[in-house]
């Protein structure tokens, strides 16, 4: 695939390297979003506009009017979307931007990844399009693969019905392969407890939509957490769309080469876990030598072991100096 001429930055607002801005997978949506030759664009959870400044460029010469929906936007964004007016900047929900807003012809999800909110937003938008009279929009969603797959995880808990949450871990560290929560991996504000079961995960909401309807295509490409792609196959630009993303939708290779990323990148985290712990261990053991030093109880027992063990003691003031020197 050829590079594109456009200034990409996907680790802007990601100092981690984590990969978790849809920039990373430019190369395979913009083509599809050339095939599909929208008028306008929406983007939910635009966050700092990482993603919306590529669109803006994108669609610079194509007169693509861009709406970025985001209830807390970073300052980044909010300048940019000051200084760009085919940009609307809309500070509100996702599922109450998306009932304002002109349907646009490509729709982008990246917002809160839980199973509640994503299949209300593919209900509204749905909705929309079936009041206008119009085909469903190409509908893009980010965290299609782990660990949002098959796992709610919530920006504001407080924000979702009660009986549609999940059972929810503050702070959870996220591992692959671990179904639960453990001590190390991938740090998230709120967390379902447990990874699958029924309505549980992005995937498994764009699934369930797909399922329920005739006429719809989910095409899912397993890199960077996931992109997928809903779209009918009755509209107008569905085969040039799928000519794109076949050689990528499930692509066995990708799926192993996102398996060891994720496995990698939670390992990191797990790793500087332990060296945190470790770190935090090694000082209160230092605080406790320091007390030692000075209390008379050590300046007895090192007079004795001097004593006992004839002239070479088994601890001496100087050794635990060197020792905390060291450290």
């Amino acid at each position: 695939m050829e590079r594109l001429d456009l200034q990409i930055d996907p680790y802007a607002s990601d100092p981690g390297h984590w990969g978790a801005s849809l920039a990373t997978l430019a190369e395979i949506m913009f083509p599809c979003l050339d095939a599909v030759a929208p008028g306008s664009v929406a983007e939910v959870g635009a966050y700092a506009g990482d993603l919306t400044r590529v669109i803006l460029e994108w669609g610079s010469g194509r007169g693509v009017r861009t709406v970025a929906i985001d209830p807390a936007p970073k300052e980044e964004l909010i300048q940019l979307a000051e200084g760009h007016p085919e940009l609307e900047l809309i500070q509100q929900i996702s599922l109450e931007g998306l009932r304002h807003i002109t349907l646009p012809d490509a729709v982008i999800l990246d917002g809160d990844h839980n199973y509640y909110t994503v299949s209300e937003e593919l209900r509204l938008i749905e909705q929309r399009a079936a009041e206008s009279g119009a085909l469903l929009p190409l509908v893009i969603l980010h965290d299609v693969g782990w660990p949002h797959a098959r796992r709610d995880s919530y920006y504001a808990p407080e924000e979702i019905p009660a009986e549609h949450r999940q059972p929810i871990v503050e702070g959870p560290r996220l591992y692959p392969g671990v179904p639960g929560v453990r001590s190390g991996g991938l740090p998230y504000h709120w967390a379902a407890a447990t990874e699958g079961g029924p309505r549980n995960g992005v995937l498994t909401a764009a699934e369930d939509f797909v399922e329920g309807r005739e006429g719809l295509r989910l095409a899912v490409i397993p890199a960077f957490f996931g992109l997928g792609m809903i779209w009918q196959l009755a509209s107008s630009w569905s085969d040039a769309l799928a000519e794109i993303v076949d050689p990528w939708d499930r692509n066995p290779l990708l799926e192993r080469l996102e398996e060891n990323r994720v496995l990698h990148l939670a390992s990191s985290h797990f790793q500087l876990a332990e060296a945190a712990r470790q770190a935090e261990q090694n000082a209160r053991k230092d605080e406790l030598l320091r007390e030692m030093l000075k209390s008379r109880a050590f300046t007895f027992a090192e007079r004795l072991s001097w004593v006992h063990q004839r002239g070479k003691p088994a601890f001496t003031r100087d050794a635990v100096r060197k020792l905390l020197a060291g450290r």
